[in-house]
């Protein structure tokens, strides 16, 4: 188990992601997935009020009501839930009145008295920061969120908020979500891990197996290896240093006894303020993969064999 920040969030170090719910996994895949991960000692979801109102016929929620049907029904004695807010096609942005409204209606949805880690999901520079701030911390005052996070925030956007927080006397975010994997890695560890470090926050990144990249599956940039957007998607990094850190990644796991996408993880959780990766399963043959990246810890030279691979600098202008 590992802490989140400085709050009182104790969790396996592995975020199971529900942007699949309701999308490529129906609800009895859903909870199936859930059930999987629950029984292998997983306790952290991650959802959005926007999942997935991208789908044809879906309004957006339908990750949380899908959680919320399993929280029901299950009825775990102890489940971190996260969610997020600004996307959701009737409540974008992050004005005070629709963080508010959006907050409650998510509630409703996961059928919870409280969300236990409330993110803003985009940066809305539409709206006054402090506004947005406030917002974040009246909830927190009135019981219906415990710990605020940030998601895709910059740096200098991150230490804003922190400023104001300190200067109304509210509670600090506790978390960062940021777009980081062994194959998009300078952008984070040069501006979003120190600001993270200086304030004692944790990450939980998403993409973290690189659109599917990391799990080995798609290895060439060939028509019949994009027969699906994912695998279009993950195909984009099968260059020769994507396909080096793939082999680097089978060669460590092999001897751990563990998938690609599971040394991907492990390699990701032994970064410096990363608490729980971020992953989603499609399918419940996946989730023992990902409980396997929660759980096997690597060598520090299996760790700085892949950093070494997997470093990217840019060209010379």
């Amino acid at each position: 188990m590992t802490r989140i920040g400085n709050s009182d969030l104790d969790v396996f170090p592995l975020n199971l992601g529900g942007n699949v719910f309701g999308w490529t996994a129906d609800r009895d895949e859903s909870f199936a997935i859930l059930d999987a991960f629950r029984e292998g000692g997983g306790d952290f979801v991650d959802t959005a009020d926007s999942y997935s109102a991208w789908v044809p016929g879906n309004t957006g929620g339908e990750s949380e009501s899908i959680i919320g049907e399993w929280l029901a029904s299950r009825k775990p004695e102890r489940f971190v839930v996260a969610t997020k807010v600004s996307q959701h096609p009737e409540f974008p942005g992050l004005s005070a009145a629709n963080v508010r409204a959006a907050a409650e209606a998510s509630l409703q949805r996961l059928g919870v008295q409280a969300i236990d880690l409330y993110y803003a999901h985009y940066d809305d520079e539409s709206v006054p920061l402090a506004e947005t701030v406030a917002a974040f911390a009246a909830l927190q005052r009135d019981g219906l969120v415990r710990h605020v996070a940030l998601s895709n925030y910059s740096d200098a956007r991150i230490r804003e908020w922190i400023d104001i927080a300190r200067s109304t006397g509210v509670d600090l975010p506790v978390a960062i979500q940021p777009h980081y994997n062994l194959v998009h890695r300078n952008e984070v560890e040069e501006t979003i891990i120190p600001i993270a470090q200086e304030f004692g926050l944790s990450l939980v990144p998403y993409f973290s197996l690189a659109k599917g990249f990391l799990t080995g599956k798609y290895r060439s940039r060939t028509a019949s290896d994009q027969a699906s957007p994912r695998a279009a998607a993950a195909s984009t990094y099968a260059n020769a240093q994507g396909l080096e850190i793939v082999d680097a990644l089978a060669r460590i796991g092999e001897v751990h006894g563990i998938s690609v996408a599971a040394t991907a993880l492990a390699w990701l959780r032994a970064q410096p303020t990363v608490v729980a990766p971020l992953a989603s399963a499609s399918r419940v043959a996946h989730v023992a993969d990902l409980l396997d990246g929660g759980r096997v810890e690597l060598t520090s030279d299996e760790v700085a064999d892949l950093t070494r691979v997997s470093e990217w600098t840019p060209a010379a202008v």
